[in-house]
């Protein structure tokens, strides 16, 4: 059973960087680990690395040094290759990957970047290793500057020199193709292959191609006076700014790279100017010719700007500057995220993964790991988008995920507040959202507002509620986000990033309510630790609760486990394990553990037992021998909520384990709580999962 493949081009600039990033992903969401291996790189500067190999480690979090993810570099095979010892290359490069075949459940290979010499030389190189590592490959080809006939030619052609030497190719991948031709393009490519192979065509994405300013920097070796920190904008057009200013710009484009001399402090003044205006494009960097620096009076002028870009100095003049620019080849690199991200989202738009997974993975792996569990996550929510709504709009992580979340199109998102107010902080922070998916409702100017206002006074007038009260309820974000969804005009809310708990599960539980059968709302947390997933309830709202309280939550914590994926082995925890503990709260966790027993049956459960022995393997077997869960609980209910909030923080500040939730549990519809100290990764999670628990409703 093949447990790698090898990712190969037959030209340069194929983009093969976009499949390796969504295998990878891929692959991660289901395989318990994945090594990443290049065998031959491009030549670096001492002190620097491979960028490729720097992309894939630091965003997929992979376990590797970057000694260990290549063999040689490129100068090395050529001496290698002038001495007559090609045999030690390809000795040097099995014994490397059948390091990682052994670390690793999976092993992604990647090809090299057909840079250097002789492009038939390169091919053979990449069919030689292939052969050797006995493995499978797929095929990457560009469509840019070809007919249909020359691609498709120059496919079959990588196609035959892989088969000639009984390598198997399970997919070809024909990249950078326009939009307008992807089924023309699948089928001409299927029409010239055998009937197994996976054809797959994805799009030229000008995003993708666009250089950064990080980039021009590199390439003109210039100098960054202002704006280091905004390197990673995208250049989507240039132009030199030789005119007058009131001429320039009417010439100013979306994404605008400016070049202009030193000394144009009018040009310079007036991109940024436009840069903050909402009447201009978006300016994404300047370039300062000639060594001229603009002066000290304008430098501090620039400085005081709300917003700048990136004002970076070269030695060359305009013209040789332009035709510079002109001529970078463009590339993904680690710390530009919103070129990975396009990239995934590409891929994944475009690309069928579970027919290429089941040509891919021919074993399952025991369990579920983080990155299964977050990949998993996100396809789920694709499926069925639903609609969420975040009511603290104006706070900066809320709009930053709200951003996230409309570029990869998973939910539709709701911001409420004041609608200028959310734009306006969100153009001078930078964020950029797409308002054509993401709405913006201001609760007292809302058309909903007096129907909101009746409904909630007709639900609580039992309790005293007047029509007064009830407009100011209404007028209040979590009263109006929690209406919303009762209503039926979203599928759930998040809130909590600037309210406490209580302000944001009060609405719910005054008119959501609680499923039949319930008596109590309870939370869990998705802890992700280095190599499992385990659920934690209940850390978030009930301060101590009864056996009776315990149990149901336990049973809801075990429903939530296995609603995501994961086979539920709760453990029921106390500070003694088995018979060996006396004590109330021992004897509270005990009769706890009874009473799931009693009313599910069929739940492997484990009470009291501490938490070494839940989790342990070997502990367990030592205190509870015979035990289904002893040493591999899952699913771990706290007797409280001190230890449980506790446990949490201290498991994900100590481990770095990613801890996503609160989830609620128990509520007729999904409204979720987040901590005040929440991060943008933090809301962007609990979204996710509040739109699959609604998938489930």
């Amino acid at each position: 059973m093949s447990k790698a493949i090898y990712i190969a081009t037959s030209e340069p600039n194929s983009g093969k960087s976009i499949v390796t990033l969504g295998l990878m992903r891929m692959l991660l969401g289901r395989t318990a680990s994945v090594g990443y291996f290049r065998p031959i790189i491009d030549d670096f500067k001492e002190g620097e690395t491979d960028n490729h190999i720097d992309t894939v480690l630091s965003h997929f979090e992979i376990d590797l040094k970057f000694e260990e993810a290549y063999a040689f570099k490129r100068s090395e095979i050529v001496a290698k290759r002038n001495s007559g010892k090609v045999g030690d290359v390809i000795d040097t490069i099995i014994q490397k990957f059948k390091a990682l075949e052994e670390r690793f459940d999976f092993v992604l290979v990647e090809g090299t970047d057909f840079s250097g010499e002789g492009l038939v030389i390169e091919m053979d190189v990449n069919v030689l290793v292939a052969k050797n590592l006995g493995i499978p490959a797929i095929i990457v080809g560009s469509g840019i500057g070809k007919t249909l006939e020359e691609l498709v030619g120059s496919i079959h052609i990588a196609y035959d020199s892989f088969k000639e030497k009984e390598v198997e190719v399970l997919s070809v991948i024909a990249n950078k193709v326009e939009v307008q031709n992807i089924e023309l393009v699948k089928n001409g490519i299927e029409n010239n292959l055998p009937k197994n192979i996976i054809v797959e065509a994805i799009p030229k994405i000008a995003a993708l191609s666009n250089p950064t300013v990080k980039e021009i920097v590199e390439a003109l070796e210039a100098h960054v006076i202002l704006g280091e920190e905004y390197l990673n904008n995208q250049v989507e057009n240039v132009n030199v700014g030789a005119m007058q200013l009131r001429n320039y710009l009417t010439h100013l484009k979306q994404d605008n790279l400016v070049i202009t001399p030193g000394d144009r402090a009018d040009i310079i003044l007036g991109a940024l100017q436009a840069n903050l205006s909402a009447n201009y494009p978006k300016v994404s960097g300047i370039v300062l010719t000639g060594g001229l620096i603009p002066e000290d009076s304008i430098v501090k002028l620039i400085e005081g700007l709300s917003r700048i870009v990136p004002i970076i100095s070269v030695e060359d003049g305009t013209f040789a500057t332009a035709n510079k620019v002109g001529s970078i080849d463009s590339k993904i690199y680690a710390n530009n995220k919103d070129k990975i991200l396009t990239s995934l989202k590409t891929f994944d738009e475009y690309v069928e993964p579970d027919r290429l997974a089941e040509k891919l993975i021919t074993f399952e792996s025991n369990g579920i790991t983080p990155r299964m569990f977050q990949y998993n996550l996100v396809q789920r929510a694709r499926k069925e988008k639903k609609h969420i709504v975040l009511p603290e709009g104006a706070d900066e992580r809320v709009l930053e995920a709200a951003a996230r979340l409309s570029y990869v199109d998973i939910v539709k998102v709701t911001l409420l507040g004041d609608i200028d107010r959310i734009q306006r902080k969100a153009a001078v922070l930078g964020i950029t959202i797409d308002y054509d998916k993401v709405d913006i409702i201001n609760p007292v100017e809302s058309k909903y507002y007096t129907d909101f206002v009746e409904t909630f006074y007709n639900l609580r007038k039992h309790k005293n509620v007047n029509m007064d009260m009830a407009k100011d309820m209404m007028a209040d974000v979590s009263y109006f986000g929690t209406m919303m969804v009762y209503k039926g005009l979203a599928d759930g809310m998040v809130s909590g990033a600037a309210h406490t708990t209580q302000h944001t599960i009060r609405p719910a539980l005054q008119f959501i309510k609680t499923k039949p059968n319930v008596s109590v709302v309870s939370s869990v947390f998705f802890m992700c630790l280095e190599d499992r997933v385990s659920v934690f309830g209940d850390c978030a709202i009930n301060p101590n609760p009864t056996a009776s309280q315990l149990a149901e939550i336990a049973i809801s914590s075990a429903e939530s486990a296995k609603a995501f994926g994961i086979e539920p082995r709760v453990a029921m925890l106390s500070y003694s394990s088995g018979t060996s503990g006396k004590g109330e709260d021992v004897d509270k966790v005990r009769t706890a553990t009874e009473i799931v027993k009693k009313m599910r049956p069929e739940l492997k459960v484990e009470g009291p037992i501490q938490y070494d022995a839940a989790v342990d393997f070997n502990v367990g077997k030592s205190k509870l021998p015979d035990s289904e869960v002893a040493g591999q609980a899952n699913v771990l209910i706290f007797p409280d909520l001190n230890t449980g909030n506790n446990t949490y923080k201290a498991v994900q500040r100590e481990t770095g384990a990613l801890a996503i939730g609160p989830m609620l549990q128990g509520l007729n519809a999904p409204v979720n709580d987040l901590s005040r100290g929440c991060t943008v990764d933090d809301i962007y999670n609990t979204v996710i999962l509040t739109a699959i628990q609604a998938q489930g409703l």
